[in-house]
């Protein structure tokens, strides 16, 4: 086979499965716009025949789902911020501070990646039972306010940092903060993308601790909230289309605008020692 029938042959196979991988969200966004029942004739339409926005409105207007929507751009925001101060923090001292126990610390850090977080979850519920947080943003936001693999993470970028640079600052009078904050922050912006993606569709696509914790209908999440509406609806396919394209929007959204400080993060960690 010649070189260029092969290239042909290559890009063939990955256009095919890039539409492969593509038609289940291009039929989900056109039933969300079909009348009730179309999308279930058979052989199911591809287009609709009369588009309409009547499933969003009855989504938005009888459904409550703005309440949810709201309710997960608050909660995600919320967690990605917090969790970036965390763990950037919590990286760049394991990398670059000289503390009792450092290693330790970092070896069970490391030993927690490995646990499955449902481990967690029933001794995570009773303590957030006896705090009083069940049923609030904050019993959501506070499990996620730093994680392993986000101080791991931030902590192999850290290390790249020269150490001569922190230590000149010191020298210079340069206080901690003041150096984290105007010599390591700046220099942590590709993992700082790459963390902020990973916590914000972790925390947007986040179903089991949110059903778990909040029990108050005005709380829910929109995974959640679109769960308890697939109860209801559950014959509604052009209703549930319409909710699963107000979920995955603003995420996909987010990733198509920041793939490239993503990819940029990816393959500067690849090449850290």
């Amino acid at each position: 086979m010649s070189p260029r029938a092969a290239k042909w042959l290559v890009n063939g196979l990955l256009l095919a499965g890039a539409a492969a991988a593509l038609f289940p969200l291009a039929w989900m966004l056109s039933a969300s716009f079909m009348a009730p029942g179309e999308s279930g004739t058979l052989p199911p339409p591809l287009l609709p025949a009369h588009p309409t926005w009547a499933n969003y409105q009855a989504l938005f207007v009888r459904a409550g789902m703005g309440r949810y929507l709201a309710n997960s751009l608050l909660v995600s925001c919320a967690i990605t911020a917090l969790s970036l101060a965390c763990n950037l923090t919590a990286g760049y001292a394991f990398a670059k501070l000289d503390f009792p126990g450092r290693r330790a610390l970092f070896r069970g850090v490391l030993g927690a990646l490995v646990i499955p977080a449902q481990v967690a979850m029933l001794p995570l519920f009773l303590e957030l039972k006896y705090l009083g947080l069940v049923n609030s943003y904050a019993g959501v936001v506070a499990p996620a306010l730093a994680s392993c693999f986000g101080i791991y993470l931030v902590r192999q970028f850290a290390r790249a940092i020269p150490g001569e640079l922190i230590e000149a600052a010191r020298i210079d009078g340069a206080g901690e903060w003041r150096i984290f904050a105007r010599i390591v922050l700046p220099l942590l912006r590709p993992a700082m993308a790459t963390l902020a993606i990973f916590t914000f569709l972790a925390a947007w696509n986040d179903f089991m601790w949110p059903l778990i914790v909040l029990t108050g209908q005005e709380h829910y999440t929109l995974p959640v909230g679109l769960a308890s509406l697939a109860r209801e609806h559950a014959q509604d396919t052009e209703l549930m289309m319409a909710g699963a394209v107000v979920t995955v929007l603003p995420a996909l959204a987010l990733f198509l605008a920041l793939q490239r400080y993503y990819l940029q993060g990816l393959l500067l960690g690849s090449v850290k020692g």
